[in-house]
């Protein structure tokens, strides 16, 4: 972890932006939290209060993704245990749901009603795109389907764009099926480039 924190000081120094990673233990976000700008809470882990009441004590901004087996709904009861820290900097990531049949599936009014918690939302394109466990041991997904997902988000009134980039797609060591080439990103969201 604290080789992975160095790296990650030297891109948001280096580049001068914010920047972001998971946490998965309770005691990994006060160390991580001095490092990056906004806490990612993974979406298998959603609804864990000890992790997001430690992710949200640090007063960094607590980006929580929904769980792919979570009701939009229910989004409010995390919320909840967040704000009982008297953090209010969240934000909601729509990723998805699992129907049964190895896909994920996004209903877009997920993002209206999770909306509702007065919180943005942000779509997660390429997470959304993926096929869990379909390779046997790894995760693939149809790449072919962001643009138009980032699409559908954008006109639902999404509050912001989440996309895993990369600059050789064909050899990205995570989630290898879903990352968009950085010199697509322009035409996804719209721009000529």
């Amino acid at each position: 972890m604290d080789e992975g924190l160095k790296i990650l000081q030297e891109v948001k120094d280096s580049l001068k932006i914010s920047i972001t990673t998971d946490v998965h233990h309770p005691e990994q976000a006060n160390i991580v939290g001095e490092v990056v700008d906004i806490l990612q809470i993974p979406a298998f882990l959603c609804r864990q209060t000890d992790l997001l009441l430690a992710a949200a004590n640090t007063g960094k901004i607590v980006n929580v993704k929904k769980g792919q087996f979570l009701s939009p709904y229910k989004v409010k009861n995390i919320i909840d245990k967040i704000l009982t820290t008297g953090n209010n900097n969240i934000l909601i990531t729509e990723r998805g749901n699992s129907f049964g049949y190895d896909s994920l599936v996004s209903d877009m009014r997920a993002i209206q009603i999770m909306q509702e918690f007065d919180f943005p939302v942000i779509y997660d394109a390429t997470h959304s795109a993926q096929i869990p466990g379909n390779l046997e041991n790894t995760t693939s997904g149809h790449r072919e389907f962001i643009p138009g997902q980032v699409r559908a988000a954008v006109a639902t009134g999404c509050d912001g764009i989440f996309m895993e980039v990369h600059d050789d797609v064909g050899n990205a060591l995570s989630d290898a099926s879903t990352p968009v080439a950085v010199e697509k990103i322009g035409t996804i969201v719209g721009f000529k480039g």
